[in-house]
């Protein structure tokens, strides 16, 4: 029997999926990232190995396709052996911010790549910084772990490199870009997601027990795998990721892009996936409450009841979306001294950011919502689920599979079977 695994690298932990032929989960594994983590790439390779180490060999032995996805634009500056040259910049980053002048002077108005936090703009930013002679490619983070398992540089995908500016439409660099002084620094093969890249490198294939036919496939980010995940796959159904962040993607028949909101829409098939990324979300929430407090306190929430308290809850300066500034500051004053309403005025204030988040897509254009599925560590919180169903008005469903390494696995085992 042939098995399919997916790699998760999402913004607070990492996890596997085994798949069989049938798309039934053979096995799963888990990790947390340190909570003080000072070296990303590292933490990364050592849990690539650790998820690796932890799948039974019986089902190692006929894995027949690996896929990656990680979090969108969080980019590695590699040299011309694929090492890094200096930290990864995470998918928040915003230290680029400075550069946005220079971004918006070779691309088109209101583009995708027009944010602090963009691929794009990390690269500009990082073409000034003194190490940067040394750098051979920008990779993003799923990038760069599938590099490590099948050894070819510079490939990667089109849901990776659309904040890069790669044009999803025409399947190709746009002019303005290839144009650019950046240009060599660009992923040089830009592959549909699923799609097989090589087989795993001998030196895996040996040391985890790998079949030497299995293809490392190219990946996707950690959002768009969960939707995929979701089961959603008509015109208005959507999907809201709530994890460390608050990811909305909505499916469209139209395509939607707008930088003065950090919107942007993903190919997917021929529809679009259109939605953006909010700073708020799980990592706002597990700074003030322990996971047991969280279940604790949102039991006693009275959810058909709207909190008094405007929040807008970050944990430092920054959005994305559904505003993008990033100098927006956090909002969690006046905070309570009743814990169940602190934490309710929270779960409401980001419930507040998610419906002015699809209420915006449908403003500029996409389909009518219909039902939001949700994926997430979040999922499981039946007050912040009904608190959501309030403001959304539309019905508000588990997904079928909540974790993002399911559709990722589900590329694996579309790429291993072609």
């Amino acid at each position: 029997m042939a098995f399919y695994l997916g790699l998760d690298f999402g913004t607070s932990g990492m996890r596997a999926i085994v798949l069989d032929q049938d798309k039934q989960i053979q096995f799963q594994a888990s990790g947390r990232y340190p909570q003080h983590n000072l070296d990303w790439a590292k933490t990364w390779t050592q849990g690539l190995r650790e998820l690796l180490s932890q799948i039974p060999e019986v089902l190692r032995r006929s894995l027949q396709g690996i896929a990656i996805d990680g979090t969108s634009a969080s980019v590695l500056f590699c040299n011309a052996q694929g090492k890094p040259v200096a930290p990864p910049l995470l998918y928040n980053d915003a230290r680029g911010a400075s550069f946005l002048e220079q971004v918006r002077s070779i691309a088109p108005p209101n583009h995708v790549t027009l944010s602090a936090t963009s691929s794009l703009t990390k690269l500009l930013w990082a073409s000034h910084q003194p190490w940067f002679s040394e750098v051979r490619f920008l990779l993003h983070q799923a990038d760069w772990l599938g590099f490590l398992l099948h050894g070819h540089f510079g490939i990667s995908d089109y849901h990776n490199c659309l904040k890069l500016g790669y044009d999803v439409e025409q399947l190709q660099y746009p002019n303005w870009l290839t144009r650019s002084s950046w240009a060599s620094y660009l992923p040089e093969t830009v592959l549909t997601p699923g799609q097989p890249i090589a087989p795993v490198l001998p030196d895996w294939v040996d040391r985890y027990h790998l079949p030497a036919n299995c293809q490392v496939c190219a990946g996707t980010t950690d959002s768009i795998a969960a939707f995929l995940a979701s089961g959603a796959s008509r015109p208005g159904e959507a999907v809201t990721s709530l994890g460390s962040t608050l990811v909305v993607k909505l499916l469209s028949r139209h395509r939607i892009d707008d930088a003065r909101y950090g919107l942007y829409s993903h190919r997917l098939g021929n529809d679009w996936l259109v939605g953006g990324a909010s700073n708020t979300g799980g990592a706002v929430l597990n700074r003030y409450f322990s996971p047991q407090e969280l279940q604790r306190l949102s039991e006693q929430i009275k959810d058909d009841q709207e909190s008094p308290l405007d929040y807008y809850p970050l944990l430092e300066p920054g959005e994305r979306f559904p505003i993008n500034d990033p100098q927006l500051l956090p909002r969690l004053e006046p905070r309570p001294t009743d814990s169940v309403q602190f934490l309710h005025g929270l779960l409401e204030s980001m419930a507040r950011i998610e419906a002015r988040g699809y209420h915006l897509l449908q403003e500029l254009g996409a389909d009518p919502l219909l039902q939001v599925y949700t994926a997430g560590g979040g999922a499981g919180n039946e007050a912040w689920k009904g608190i959501r169903a309030r403001h959304l008005g539309v019905p508000v469903l588990p997904s079928a599979h909540t974790e993002a390494a399911y559709g990722t696995a589900l590329l694996a085992r579309q790429g291993g079977q072609s």
